[in-house]
């Protein structure tokens, strides 16, 4: 395989959703620890985390809703971080992953990204005039030397590591709560398909392990059928 094996795993409610609303003001991160029943079996998807490949691929706009353009720096870990981004990190934010990452892969159609301001050891950047998943995971292969990477991005995205038929795994962690709301980001968005002849671009899964976690949690595991 010329890209690295990529897996989905996610945090969801029953009903799909992977945000608690239809705000950036809304975020699972923030809100089910205040849900009594949904907080006291969470910790398990964070401790599930913690076991995902050593390579993340995560949105821009998912990271700076979570606050990095204003974190306190961390400190590094053996994690690196691949990140989507045209208009939603600062520099404070791309310092942010400098510091946490590895290595640091920042792709961008933005060539006026703060990030090619900045010079880090470990920062690299994929200028790419249109988005393309498949050739900039290519290049996380052949040029930095990713085999595996956990995508964790926000529903639009994932909507085309879908219709690309860039999905090889999909791990998911159902937490027991129902959101609703036609506008909350589900597990999957992006343009929905209209025509019977458009049906080649779903994503049939096998079933490869279903896990009854604690505290009426669940873990979903598959593989995607070619």
């Amino acid at each position: 395989m010329d890209r690295p094996i990529t897996t989905l795993f996610m945090l969801m409610s029953v009903d799909g959703k992977i945000s608690t609303g239809a705000t950036d003001d809304l975020d699972v991160d923030k809100d089910f620890p205040q849900i009594a029943g949904v907080r006291e079996g969470l910790r398990q998807y964070y401790e599930i985390e913690q076991t995902t490949d050593l390579w993340t691929f995560n949105s821009g706009r998912v990271q700076a809703k979570i606050g990095v353009n204003t974190k306190e720096m961390p400190n590094r870990t053996p994690v690196s971080f691949v990140v989507a981004d045209n208009k939603h990190l600062n520099e404070h934010g791309i310092r942010y992953f400098c510091a946490l990452s590895k290595e640091f892969v920042l792709i961008t159609s933005n060539a006026k990204h703060p990030a090619f301001h900045i010079e880090e050891s470990n920062l690299h950047i994929i200028y790419q005039k249109e988005l393309s998943l498949e050739n900039a995971l290519g290049k996380l292969k052949s040029e930095y030397g990713c085999e595996r990477i956990t995508i964790q991005t926000g529903g639009t995205l994932n909507g085309l590591f879908l219709r690309e038929k860039l999905f090889d795994y999909v791990d998911i962690v159902v937490a027991p709560v129902l959101v609703g709301g036609k506008d909350t980001s589900t597990l999957i968005d992006g343009k929905s398909l209209l025509s019977q002849r458009e049906l080649s671009k779903l994503g049939v899964l096998k079933l490869q392990e279903c896990i009854v976690l604690e505290d009426s949690y669940l873990r979903l595991r598959y593989k995607v059928i070619r």
